[in-house]
């Protein structure tokens, strides 16, 4: 398909959540327009976690819009990431008809509790792993463990949800995409204790340097988005530094988390070149060559986006 058309009905666009102080200045209000495009990457790169569903500032973007601006900056595709079956529905649908966009399916962490308590996690799960199965689906995530929202009362149905979602992937010999939120230790001990997929992503990677040389040492790929570029984050550029090269993606996780200079604003898929410059700032290497390893690592862990690759 051609992408011309954005996949009708099935999901309302969401708004996303309009805090106070997201600038990181107390309580000042966000500023809600949206930051021009930046100068396109010299080569090439692909966000590797986008949620497109949802509307954010008073400039709103359609997903086509937004991925045509994101191809204007230099950003080729995305992965659209759902987080219920209506947005994991969406997604796979979303991918099928454009060849910019390859999707992943899931119930996000803190969604479990919540179904378990209504007895609607194992078929919720049992139609993720439906969704999981198509051509364009390459990852299953977000999954994994929140810590910070979901109190022990709940814990117990995200271990069980998040052990559902690793077998699922590995089923599918596709991707496993983390969200890991305070949880470091026991995300680790449950990829360990039930055996991660060869291609394993900490989405949005939290962690530090240690954390870091977790991950080179079992082959887990670290997803860097825009809070790496936050003033207040040396320890994520560290751990930026300590990940071996071949393993280290980039993301923006739109609509939050959009990097300096525009802390707090709309973030959008044409945003990440902002996030991949300041990596090669860390790093200390050429932009080009930091664009071209991140392209090949993407490809790496989803395979070819283009329409004509998938066989």
């Amino acid at each position: 398909m051609t992408g011309a058309e954005v996949p009708a009905g099935g999901l309302r666009k969401r708004a996303a959540p309009q805090a106070t102080g997201g600038t990181g200045k107390g309580s000042q209000t966000r500023d809600l327009t949206r930051p021009a495009t930046p100068e396109p990457l010299p080569i090439p790169v692909y966000d590797n976690h986008a949620h497109l569903e949802f509307e954010d500032g008073v400039d709103q973007l359609d997903p086509l819009d937004s991925l045509a601006r994101a191809v204007s900056a230099g950003v080729r595709g995305i992965v659209q990431v759902g987080t219920d079956l209506e947005t994991s529905r969406w997604s796979a649908q979303l991918a099928a008809s454009d060849p910019r966009v390859l999707a992943a399916v899931a119930l996000h962490p803190n969604e479990a509790p919540r179904l378990f308590a209504e007895g609607l996690l194992s078929s919720h799960l049992s139609e993720i792993a439906r969704l999981a199965a198509q051509p364009r689906v390459r990852a299953v995530g977000e999954t994994g463990l929140d810590f910070f929202r979901t109190g022990e009362d709940g814990r117990a149905a995200q271990i069980e949800s998040f052990e559902t979602h690793i077998e699922i992937a590995k089923a599918n010999g596709i991707a496993l995409q983390i969200h890991d939120r305070d949880a470091h230790d026991e995300v680790v001990a449950t990829l360990l204790r039930v055996g991660a997929p060869e291609r394993t992503v900490f989405h949005c990677f939290s962690g530090d340097a240690r954390l870091a040389r977790v991950c080179n040492e079992h082959g887990w790929y670290m997803s860097f988005s825009g809070t790496s570029t936050f003033k207040n984050a040396p320890a994520l550029r560290e751990a930026l530094t300590v990940a071996r090269p071949e393993l280290v993606l980039a993301e923006t996780d739109a609509p939050f988390l959009t990097p300096e200079p525009f802390r707090g604003r709309p973030n959008a898929p044409y945003l990440l070149p902002h996030t991949v410059r300041r990596m090669a700032e860390t790093l200390d290497e050429p932009l080009d060559d930091v664009c071209a390893r991140l392209a090949v690592n993407t490809e790496r862990v989803y395979g070819a986006w283009d329409a004509g690759d998938d066989d």
